[in-house]
């Protein structure tokens, strides 16, 4: 467990979900940050081909900018969910605003499931969002937007995901490079080991 994920669940309630079902051999592979031009095309190319699907927690404002490719993802069937309207760091967000800008993206994004951006939370705006949202965290982030993390390293977080890991890989031009590495790969290593995607 990487350091953001033992803050996250040091200050966070426990009725976060920070996994699925771990019964059976089944993985909850998300995307966050998108959609992004040319990039998300690329993620929705490698699902089809692997036949397989996942959640995209999108920001607002991208949808806004690109309605294309949302319709897109949930022509696809993959599930969505809302990011916030200008991906906003909770811990620099009073509750009122930060509501008041997830509400904003639900305008667009029509969804119960919320993710916050950075997994940065505060107790308030979770007292106030929980009314109207399940809150998704994850079990496995990947790290793929660092730019001190390789490629290969990359992959190799990805697979540390066990049953019902909800694993966290990124729809942004940062996390580019590392997520096309790694993402084929971790799909086919799992394929292989009999697993299951399945969506939130």
């Amino acid at each position: 467990m990487g350091l953001i994920e033992k803050i996250a669940k040091t200050l966070s309630p426990s009725h976060l979900i920070w996994e699925g079902d771990k019964t059976n051999k089944a993985i909850y592979l998300t995307f966050d940050d998108g959609p992004t031009p040319q990039l998300c095309e690329k993620i929705l190319e490698i699902l089809e081909e692997k036949n397989i699907k996942a959640n995209f927690f999108l920001v607002g404002e991208n949808v806004k900018k690109h309605p294309e490719l949302f319709q897109k993802i949930i022509a696809q069937g993959h599930g969505i969910g809302n990011h916030t309207y200008n991906h906003l760091k909770g811990w620099k967000s009073n509750w009122f605003n930060y509501t008041k800008n997830t509400l904003k993206a639900s305008q667009l994004i029509d969804s119960n499931l919320f993710r916050p951006p950075y997994g940065k939370i505060k107790a308030s705006q979770i007292r106030v969002l929980k009314k109207r949202f399940c809150i998704v965290m994850w079990s496995v982030l990947t790290y793929d937007f660092d730019k001190t993390v390789s490629k290969e390293k990359c992959l190799k977080n990805a697979l540390k995901a066990k049953p019902g890991s909800i694993v966290v890989f990124h729809d942004n031009i940062k996390a580019a490079e590392n997520m096309l590495y790694a993402l084929p790969k971790f799909i086919n290593h799992y394929l292989e080991k009999g697993y299951k995607f399945k969506v939130l």
